[in-house]
């Protein structure tokens, strides 16, 4: 091979070298750019995402704008907010007030033990019932199943008393109670299906439609702050004419029907 010939093959593969070189650095440029580009997006995405939960965060939630919803009263209230909640017979001359939570569990363990005997004498025209509804368990367990299901409570007293009676006993039996740390009465399609168990409520489109609306949402707030300012501090609490009635403790509620009895009869001879 002549010198000429090998210093020409030289040369070619230089060229191929610095052509390949020119591509190669074109590809890296191109490379960098879209890099560069996806960086930014995802600069942006994680700030819109920031922006978005800090957004979502300082929103109000759900029972906080109901505060400024329409308040509906249900029917069989009175009172200005229709808080004041009292059913009986008009003959009866005395009054037993209720203060119940509905994820309370000493008030569900009350009903079951207690319940049948209350409402014998209410039936009977012993005394008049006012309930007074709480849901403080919901601020110190988190969740909102007390003030959905005082909601959903409200939805029955629009139907009527006695079917308020009925729903109330079911959702505090052993069957339909849950733990105080589960907070399945959040769930409108539990609430509803709990209120299948009495005739009144069972399959009637009308409550269905206010539980799943929150038509009394605001009523249940209403009735919460009428437990607030009302000195109690526990549920249940038991009154008869303002006199606070208690077990063998002298502090709590009456949790048998003889500690019941007996709580009864001393508070009607006064």
């Amino acid at each position: 091979m002549s010198k000429r010939n090998t210093q020409a093959a030289k040369t070619a593969a230089r060229e191929r070298l610095r052509v390949e070189r020119e591509r190669e650095a074109k590809r890296a440029k191109v490379k960098r750019q879209v890099i560069v580009a996806l960086s930014a997006v995802g600069v942006l995405a994680v700030a819109g995402g920031i922006g978005y939960a800090v957004v979502q965060a300082n929103k109000p939630g759900y029972w906080e704008e109901a505060k400024d919803a329409k308040l509906v009263k249900p029917a069989n209230t009175t009172g200005e907010n229709g808080t004041t909640v009292v059913m009986g017979k008009s003959s009866a001359k005395n009054t037993l007030t209720m203060y119940e939570d509905p994820r309370c569990p000493v008030c569900a363990q009350f009903e079951q033990t207690v319940g049948a005997t209350v409402k014998a004498d209410y039936d009977a025209g012993k005394y008049k019932i006012q309930f007074v509804g709480a849901t403080f368990l919901d601020n110190g367990l988190g969740g909102e199943g007390s003030k959905n299901g005082l909601s959903a409570l409200g939805a029955a007293l629009n139907v009527g008393p006695e079917a308020f009676l009925e729903y109330k006993t079911a959702l505090y039996s052993a069957k339909y109670h849950p733990e105080e740390s589960d907070d399945k009465f959040k769930d409108d399609s539990y609430l509803i299906k709990v209120a299948d168990t009495v005739p009144a409520l069972k399959g009637n489109k009308k409550f269905q439609d206010a539980v799943k609306n929150g038509t009394f949402d605001k009523w249940a707030l209403e009735m919460s702050k009428t437990f607030d300012d009302s000195g109690v501090r526990g549920t249940p609490t038991l009154k008869l004419d303002g006199k606070t009635m208690t077990g063998p403790d002298g502090k709590n509620a009456p949790m048998t029907v003889a500690d019941f009895n007996t709580a009864l009869s001393k508070a009607l001879k006064g």
